[in-house]
């Protein structure tokens, strides 16, 4: 069983989230709840039970719950943030693979946050990091937390030269020649991306603009990137691309 504690200011989305978990996610158990920073403070320092997870409402009546976690000693939990839709948090949870829900609560939502804890190695510390660095300056050009098949990495973004898929895999290729593949899809890292210069240019390839070396004219046009790879741009996907292309000149 996943032990949780719930941090909710609201009585009835406290119980609403219980009938939930014990309906959808079976093992989960709740061990405690409180209501604002104070006795979630209260509880997180002193827990009945070793807390596998914490579901966390992001604004509570004393504050937000960031608040909580920058007084505690150590976070050894994962953390799945329950809120209504707040952008910026969204998108920093996507960078740094903190879970995250939104209200109401969606049941097959909810099941697939829990079926995402990471229990062996959370590394909490680090991927609240990220998850900070993109909160507080949503334009930074900063690091991405990927959940891999061996672990968490912390990657810049500028050092990631390119991203192919493979099934519901990503292939994420950095410089020095190291591969990360990510149990992720290549369209939500397409989403998650573009607005830092990165382009799909084929269904299978995402890449950084800023590693292009050179685009091959023709009817099977293709791209050399600084690591030697070419890349094929796919005839549906060329006029946009040659358009962000005239743009960047």
């Amino acid at each position: 069983m996943k032990k949780a504690i719930i941090v909710e200011d609201e009585i009835h989305g406290l119980n609403n989230l219980k009938t939930m978990l014990a309906d959808n996610c079976p093992d989960v158990e709740v061990i405690g709840d409180a209501g604002d920073i104070a006795g979630g403070l209260r509880l997180l320092a002193s827990p009945p039970e070793k807390i596998d997870v914490a579901f966390l409402d992001i604004n509570l009546p004393d504050g937000l719950v960031f608040n909580l976690l920058n007084q505690l000693k150590e976070v050894n939990f994962d953390i799945i943030f329950v809120t209504a839709y707040e952008e910026f948090a969204i998108k920093a949870c996507q960078y740094s693979s903190i879970g995250y829900i939104l209200k109401p609560i969606d049941p097959d939502a909810l099941k697939e946050a829990v079926g995402r804890i990471h229990e062996a190695n959370p590394k909490t510390k680090g991927r609240l990091g990220v998850f900070h660095s993109h909160y507080n300056n949503p334009n930074a050009f900063s690091k991405l937390s990927i959940s891999a098949l061996d672990g968490i990495y912390f990657v810049n973004l500028k050092d990631i030269i390119r991203l192919e898929a493979e099934d519901n895999y990503t292939h994420i290729f950095l410089t020095e020649g190291k591969k990360i593949t990510a149990s992720k899809t290549i369209k939500s890292y397409e989403e998650l991306l573009e607005q830092y210069n990165f382009h799909r240019v084929h269904k299978r390839h995402v890449i950084n603009l800023n590693y292009m070396k050179k685009f091959v004219r023709g009817d099977g046009g293709y791209l050399i990137m600084d690591d030697g790879m070419q890349i094929e741009v796919s005839r549906r996907r060329r006029s946009v691309f040659m358009e962000k292309i005239k743009n960047l000149q």
